[in-house]
C-alpha cells in the first residue's frame, strides 16, 4: 500500500510539472544509464564501495535559461557484502547470503542551475523504492530491509549538444534496517553515467 500510495504522488507531480509547458522554456526527455558505486554504512556491512548500475528517464524541464527541475525515474541496483558482524548481532548463519544486491525503483526529483549552456548542477531529494525485500535474508523469513529509502543527491551534468555526462553523489537519511535498531544501515553512492536527450 506504502509503495502505491508513494508512486501514485509521484506520478501527480510528474504530470503538474509536465503540464506546466505553458511557463517552461523548454521541455525534453533523456534516456540514463551508468554505474552505482555503493555501498551501506554499518557494522553489518564491508567498508567498500561496490558495482551496480542504473538506468531510466530524465525529463528536463527548463523554466528560465538558467533554472530548471529534471523528476527522474530510474532503476538502481546497489550491490554490498555482509561482514562478520553481521552474524555476530543478530546471531544468525549467513551461509550463501554474504552477497546482496538490493533493487530500487529510485525517484530523484532535482533542482537544476546552468550557470553556462554546457554545465546544470543539480541536487535534490531522491525516494527509492525498494523492489526486492529480502524475505529469506534472515532465517526467520523477516524482511532486512525496509520497504524504501530516503536520499539526498547532488552532483554536475556537461551539456554537449543532445549527450549528457553525470556524476552524483547520494546519501541516506534514513535507517534502512527492518530488524531492529542495534544497528543503523544507511547508503552511500556514487553515480556517473551518460544521457541522451530526445
Amino acid at each position: 500500500m506504502k509503495r502505491i500510495i508513494f508512486f501514485g504522488a509521484f506520478l501527480s507531480f510528474f504530470f503538474i510539472a509536465s503540464s506546466s509547458s505553458s511557463f517552461a522554456q523548454g521541455i525534453k526527455l533523456a534516456i540514463h544509464a551508468g554505474a552505482n558505486m555503493g555501498k551501506l554504512e554499518g557494522k553489518s556491512f564491508e567498508d567498500e564501495f561496490q558495482l551496480g548500475y542504473h538506468f531510466g528517464v530524465a525529463p528536463e524541464i527548463m523554466f528560465s535559461p538558467k533554472w530548471g527541475i529534471q523528476p527522474e525515474v530510474l532503476f538502481s541496483q546497489t550491490n554490498t557484502s555482509t561482514s562478520s558482524n553481521f552474524e555476530d548481532i543478530y546471531k544468525v548463519s549467513l551461509n550463501e547470503l554474504k552477497e546482496v544486491k538490493l533493487n530500487y525503483l529510485s525517484i530523484p526529483l532535482m533542482l537544476s542551475y546552468r550557470p553556462v549552456s554546457f554545465i546544470t548542477l543539480q541536487a535534490g531529494p531522491q525516494f527509492s523504492i525498494l523492489m526486492n525485500n529480502h524475505s529469506t535474508f534472515l532465517e526467520n523469513g523477516k524482511e532486512a530491509f525496509t520497504d524504501g529509502d530516503f536520499s539526498m543527491v547532488g552532483g554536475a551534468q556537461v551539456n554537449i549538444l543532445k549527450l549528457r555526462v553525470y556524476g552524483r553523489y547520494g546519501i541516506g537519511l534514513a535507517n534502512i534496517n527492518d530488524i531492529d535498531n542495534r544497528d543503523n544501515w544507511k547508503s552511500q553512492t556514487l553515480q556517473l553515467g551518460v544521457g541522451i536527450a530526445l
